[in-house]
């Protein structure tokens, strides 16, 4: 079989699919690694298979090209929160790197020092650094920031998410949700509209005294939450920074611009795109590893084989034999 690693298409993108690595591990098992200089149009002749990351809800036209040229497709954006998908989880390991770049953007942005310092000049206080969303990004930020010195704390709306948050030193913001807030693969899902209300105004009561605010919410497939309103931006303190990493996806504040930065009341508020591509060599060879363990995990003996017994393949296959089998 042939793996063909075509350029990527997305603008600013700097991460590649297989690193040398990989590329070699892969060619050692007896496949043909075929990487072209600008060739990638990601054109899949018939019969093809596509192993990328995406949503089909939100590419339905592409989902409907790639069902007609009878493409074999798979979104590792779909993958299954089970043990044995862990090393083909490229959500994580990219929401690992955007996590930590979150953090150091916000380090700069901000106009005061992380720790606490004790200088000849008086004792300098701490910044204090507010997370909401308690997934693999937001953790990697308590870590970031825990390690840099600030005093952190988080919230999400699941309770389970706790221990977690606490274990890395942050202390967790605790709110009456009284509905059930995650889905069966550990995923926030949306809240009632009163649920939400009272979130909101939950949020706004923390993020005054926050020096830092960093978003991760998000929810698959669908618009991220907003979390932050313009009102609650406008009870922030003057030079607060919010760094936004839901905003590909809506943004989690009502004020936040993708690819901007927007200063509003004195507040800065920065909507990086695509950050894991800002740290290519690293987030390259976590996604590498992903992909390679995924192709290994569908293919026996050097050809495709699509079992929809298993779990993994039977949820991240979009495509195949000319049908749409997600969207």
């Amino acid at each position: 079989m042939n793996i063909g690693v075509p350029k990527e298409t997305a603008a600013n993108e700097r991460r590649v699919a297989l690193t040398p690595e990989v590329a070699g591990r892969l060619a050692k098992s007896g496949w043909a690694v075929l990487v072209r200089e600008s060739a990638g149009n990601r054109r899949c002749r018939e019969g093809a298979a596509l192993v990328a990351s995406f949503q089909p809800s939100a590419e339905r036209e592409t989902v409907s090209q790639l069902a007609a040229r009878k493409v074999t497709a798979f979104s590792l954006a779909l993958l299954p929160r089970i043990t044995r998908a862990q090393a083909m989880d490229v959500l994580s390991s990219q929401a690992t790197v955007a996590g930590y770049k979150a953090v150091l953007l916000a380090a700069v942005a901000t106009g005061r020092l992380f720790p606490m310092l004790v200088t000849a000049a008086g004792t300098l206080t701490p910044a204090r650094v507010l997370v909401l969303g308690a997934g693999v990004a937001g953790l990697q930020a308590i870590a970031t920031a825990r390690r840099l010195g600030a005093v952190v704390s988080a919230f999400d709306v699941r309770p389970a998410v706790k221990e977690q948050v606490e274990s890395l030193g942050a202390k967790f913001l605790e709110m009456e949700i009284g509905e059930h807030a995650e889905t069966a693969g550990g995923y926030a899902k949306e809240l009632s509209d009163e649920t939400h209300r009272r979130e909101l105004a939950f949020i706004a009561q923390h993020v005054k005294d926050a020096d830092v605010v960093v978003t991760t919410a998000a929810i698959p497939g669908k618009r991220a939450p907003i979390l932050i309103t313009a009102e609650a931006v406008r009870g922030m303190r003057l030079g607060a920074v919010i760094v936004d990493l839901a905003v590909e996806t809506g943004g989690n504040c009502e004020l936040s611009q993708a690819g901007n930065d927007v200063i509003h009341n004195g507040v800065r508020i920065l909507g990086p795109v695509n950050l894991p591509s800002t740290l290519p060599y690293h987030a390259s060879q976590m996604y590498a590893r992903n992909v390679s363990s995924f192709l290994l995990h569908v293919t026996r003996d050097g050809k495709l084989v699509v079992d929809f017994d298993d779990e993994i393949i039977r949820d991240t296959c979009v495509t195949h034999a000319g049908e749409i089998r997600k969207t």
